[in-house]
């Protein structure tokens, strides 16, 4: 698979988590928020106006500004 942002996935899609990129408080803020390495994400749905997006992380449900989801990189999965 490719990688890519979990931005650019489409609604329904699902990655895994590669790699947590930028500035050093944005990475620690997200793995806060339990964003860590091989860990699945789905796409749940963007805002009206397209900023946050909502994402299911195991059990959780989270809201993410769309320039902090630019930062995580995935690989799609089927």
């Amino acid at each position: 698979m490719t990688p890519t942002t979990l931005d650019r996935l489409k609604v329904g899609q699902r990655g895994r988590i590669i790699a947590l990129r930028g500035d050093p408080l944005l990475v620690q803020r997200l793995m806060e928020m339990g964003m860590l390495e091989g860990d699945e994400v789905e796409l749940l749905a963007f805002a009206p106006l397209g900023d946050p997006i909502e994402l299911r992380l195991g059990d959780s449900r989270l809201s993410v500004r769309r320039a902090d989801a630019a930062r995580v990189e995935v690989e799609s999965l089927p």
